[in-house]
């Protein structure tokens, strides 16, 4: 063959359509969800993957992180928050359909300590010394400002009275998921997590969980995005049946609307 013949033949092959891939990525759903929904959102995926075929790609990091990479163009199909302020967000930047939008599951917040730590149980209520109890450490848990665990632990704490003194021991991470590891490896002697978080890492144990009425409720709200593919509706559909309900609860969550299959 000629060196033309294989440019004409190289050229063809390379403007030839590829079908394959194509068709198998309208079907093929991104999840941008946030960090502490990773073992029960594994599993979940797994078995809608099993059900339908649908291949399902999961990303986590903190809320915040998901809510500005989707306004910025990410091309996600669904976003699940752990906050309504982010979805709120979202939803304010037209980058999810609010007619999908709903409120799924339900958290706690809690104190952590390494597993070998001495520190042991400790009654959470106003006039808390969290300071004293951290000592000379570190207090692990998401930014303050933007991370959801960590917007909802400050506002716990300055319910209780316990803010301004523990404030300077604060060490903010990126995510839920990187605080625990914080605690876990005992670089921090304390960090505040979801419940959920606690009962997934072997390595730190629960010492105190914070009452209900000392920060706003904890709820995770789903909603397909602006850009989401039809199979999204499928998705969030699975999101809300019996079987993700069972799946959620072993893992710690509130399931928080009336399972609809």
């Amino acid at each position: 063959m000629s060196w033309l013949a294989r440019i004409i033949v190289a050229a063809a092959l390379l403007s030839a359509p590829m079908f394959t891939p194509a068709l198998a990525d309208e079907r093929d759903l991104t999840v941008f969800a946030a960090a502490s929904m990773k073992n029960a959102l594994d599993e979940i995926d797994a078995a809608f993957v099993q059900k339908t075929g649908i291949k399902v790609v999961a990303s986590y990091a903190a809320s915040s992180a998901l809510a500005k990479q989707i306004e910025q163009g990410a091309p996600a199909d669904i976003f699940l928050s752990a906050d309504t302020g982010w979805m709120d967000y979202a939803e304010a930047r037209q980058s999810i359909k609010q007619a999908t939008r709903t409120n799924l599951l339900g958290n706690s917040i809690v104190l952590i300590a390494p597993k070998p730590s001495k520190v042991d149980k400790v009654t959470i209520g106003p006039g808390f010394d969290l300071a004293g109890l951290a000592g000379d450490g570190k207090i692990a848990t998401g930014d303050v400002n933007a991370v959801p665990v960590g917007k909802y632990a400050k506002a716990a704490l300055e319910e209780l009275g316990a803010w301004q003194a523990a404030a300077p021991k604060f060490a903010m991470a990126e995510s839920v998921r990187a605080a625990l590891t914080l605690v876990a490896r005992g670089e921090a002697p304390l960090g505040i997590v979801y419940a959920t978080d606690a009962k997934v890492e072997p390595s730190v144990k629960v010492i105190g969980t914070f009452p209900a009425d000392s920060h706003p409720p904890i709820i995770y709200p789903v909603a397909a995005t602006s850009a989401a593919k039809p199979a999204a509706a499928d998705y969030l559909a699975f999101l809300q049946s019996w079987q993700a309900k069972a799946i959620f609860e072993r893992y710690g969550f509130t399931f928080l609307v009336r399972p609809i299959s």
